[in-house]
């Protein structure tokens, strides 16, 4: 939440409100009017006015020692044991009880925190280690059929904490929806049949495609890695508890919960449900212009067609700008084709990408 000029006055340091003051009056002394010079600083002329009256820091501070404060003896203790052999590997919840059954006291577990945090001692003073969980392998798909992301998401019964569930393959690079079914639960089986009917379908070879989804037991499966394994897929998982790895799914699941045709009342039935599905993938794959793949339909995307369709829109648009220049102060809007979909790409290639497009912009 952004501060208000009082509060930032409040947050300035005594040196900082003595630079500030000799900079506004130096100014003021060159002809710039004072609210101008606050305006610089996000200042209010009160602010500047409070800190003239009260330009010495009457600030005194505590003059007595707390009489519970440890001494330096007793920091040095702490830290001496904390640091030992006998309790390197333990938090100060494990070492004062332990202390304590020797019929020692040094501190509390709230001091001792308080001074390991102080030293930079709080986390891994012994062999011990951070839980480390590997970014996911990067991905980058150039043509459909190469990098499938899928999910399974809920769809509200008409009966109270009853749901079914939509599974749903997505491909990366035209997000084209390759198939999808609903069902009363949760099952790898479910899962496994679906990604084999979707192989045949789209007649994926061994080797040909990588599947990626998150930890889920449908998705993790015993069934669902031996029916990979036997059909040549390579599969792809997020890190434990990070929603970002499996990005594409969860924009589709929000497209297709926010659209204009999703019902404002529960599904009365799995069949209803079905009925639903059926009309939302035929609208999303053959009409819906989708933003990833500059707008236009993951049906054309899929099978080839947009580059024609975006060659198109840019000769219309350079036709308009010929005809109406003063309406264009640069180039007209990039209608170029997209010819590649990155899944958990690395940062430095994210960097890199950031860098060039601020270079662009420059």
């Amino acid at each position: 939440m952004a501060l208000s000029a009082r509060g930032r006055g409040a947050l300035t340091s005594f040196a900082d409100r003595c630079s500030i003051l000799e900079l506004i009056a130096e100014a003021v002394a060159s002809g710039c009017r004072r609210f101008r010079a606050c305006e610089a600083f996000s200042l209010e002329e009160r602010t500047i006015q409070r800190w003239k009256l009260n330009a010495a820091d009457k600030r005194h501070g505590p003059l007595t020692v707390p009489a519970n404060k440890i001494t330096e003896s007793e920091k040095a203790l702490i830290i001496k044991t904390s640091v030992s052999a006998a309790f390197v590997n333990l938090s100060p919840h494990q070492i004062v009880p332990r202390l304590a059954d020797d019929g020692i006291y040094i501190a509390s577990e709230s001091t001792f925190y308080r001074v390991l945090k102080a030293e930079k001692l709080t986390a891994h003073r012994g062999l011990t280690k951070p839980r480390i969980v590997e970014r996911p392998m990067a991905y980058e798909a150039i043509k459909p059929n190469q990098i499938y992301s899928w999910d399974i998401t809920y769809l509200q019964s008409s009966v109270r904490g009853q749901f079914y569930y939509l599974y749903l393959f997505l491909d990366l690079f035209s997000r084209k929806i390759v198939g999808w079914s609903v069902h009363e639960n949760q099952d790898m089986e479910l899962s496994s049949i679906l990604l084999t009917d979707i192989c045949k379908k789209e007649k994926i070879s061994k080797d040909q495609i990588v599947v990626h989804a998150d930890n889920g037991g449908p998705m993790k499966g015993a069934t669902m890695l031996a029916t990979m394994q036997k059909l040549g897929v390579i599969p792809s998982f997020s890190r434990p508890s990070v929603s970002n790895d499996n990005p594409f799914s969860e924009s589709l699941f929000k497209t297709l919960k926010y659209c204009p045709m999703y019902p404002t009342k529960p599904f009365e039935g799995i069949e209803a449900a079905i009925v639903w599905m059926q009309k939302f993938v035929n609208w999303y794959n053959k009409e819906h212009l989708h933003s990833g793949i500059n707008f236009v339909t993951p049906e054309s995307k899929h099978i080839g067609v947009d580059v024609e369709i975006l060659k198109s829109r840019i000769e219309i648009y350079e036709a308009a700008k010929i005809k109406n220049p003063n309406r264009w102060s640069g180039k007209t809007r990039n209608w170029a084709a997209v010819t590649a979909v990155k899944l958990n790409p690395l940062k430095e290639k994210n960097k890199s990408i950031t860098t060039e497009k601020l270079q662009q912009a420059c």
